[in-house]
């Protein structure tokens, strides 16, 4: 997996920085997934390593601006590339069909491939076989969705030098060791798959918080995340400020983290007023903040492609 972030500001884009907009791209599925579609973000595509037809799906975490307002031009835009491109489902909270449809009625947009439209509960919204999608709820000043997506295990490898060793010989015997069967040479000998098979890979998890205050739902949807990407809107010094406008600090984001015994943690959702280089507080304030907390703590930056790597058990 990688987390391609195309925009980190809050609340108004700075000249560093757009407002929300989160890529993941799955390797394995030559494709990609959105989080959040603010204002500007199909620019942002152009400007970054994704390809607007590979998109998949859509995740609305909220129905704030600056997370919602680049959906209609950038589905507009996806559409001029006709033929090449497949449909696209969008997951949002209560309203977003009626925000779609609402615009699409006023300003017509004639969309040349399907666009399937999910209003998310809590629980998981979707599952195939190599990955599973969990929405959350989170507290924010309008109803908010919190996203987890985690791969399902995969197989393990076959211990092809131990097979050789064996006197196994190649071709379906292989094929039914792998696959955890048993097998029998001419000469009697049995062997079983368990023995010729590493133990299955864990998949990668990722969440996205969304806007939030801290809340437990939040640290049980990321429970062990190789990646946290969490909202950071102001500095603890402005806490205030954070539970009057229903957002977490760069300390509470790293709390987080730290609950939920997280890998690693990419902050964002920054305000511009932390953006300024000779400003009386800056983000590398913040990060210090968060990483006396979480060291493992990260500063997201636009454009910027983040790996989640894959730990392997032998």
């Amino acid at each position: 997996m990688q987390i391609v972030f195309l925009g980190t500001s809050s609340g108004a884009p700075t000249t560093k920085r757009n407002v929300s907009g989160i890529g993941l791209r799955l390797m394995d599925r030559g494709a990609w997934w959105l989080i959040d579609c603010g204002e500007g973000t199909q620019h942002q595509i152009m400007r970054s390593v994704l390809n607007i037809s590979q998109l998949e799906k859509i995740f609305i975490t909220h129905l704030h601006g600056d997370h919602l307002y680049g959906l209609i031009g950038m589905l507009a835009s996806r559409s001029l590339r006709g033929a090449e491109t497949g449909g696209i489902t969008l997951y949002g909270p209560k309203g977003i069909d009626e925000y779609v449809q609402a615009i699409m009625r006023i300003s017509p947009v004639h969309l040349q491939y399907p666009l399937i439209i999910k209003v998310v509960e809590e629980g998981i919204i979707y599952e195939d076989d190599t990955i599973v999608v969990e929405a959350a709820k989170v507290k924010h000043r309008v109803p908010a969705f919190a996203y987890s997506m985690t791969e399902k295990p995969r197989p393990g490898a076959f211990k092809i030098e131990l097979a050789k060793e064996a006197g196994i010989p190649k071709g379906p015997m292989y094929a039914q060791l792998k696959a955890g069967g048993t097998v029998q040479l001419e000469d009697g000998r049995v062997f079983h798959g368990k023995d010729f098979v590493h133990p299955p890979q864990p998949g990668l998890k990722v969440a996205f918080s969304g806007d939030t205050i801290p809340c437990q739902n939040m640290v049980r949807l990321a429970q062990g995340a190789d990646m946290l990407v969490h909202e950071s809107t102001y500095v603890h010094q402005h806490l205030e400020l954070a539970e009057r406008s229903g957002h977490s600090t760069a300390k509470q984001a790293a709390e987080i983290a730290v609950a939920a015994e997280a890998k690693g943690l990419l902050l964002t959702h920054l305000s511009p007023r932390y953006d300024i280089e000779d400003g009386p507080i800056t983000l590398d304030d913040m990060l210090q903040e968060a990483q006396e907390v979480f060291l493992n703590s990260q500063i997201a930056q636009d454009l910027c492609v983040y790996e989640v790597k894959r730990t392997r058990l032998l």
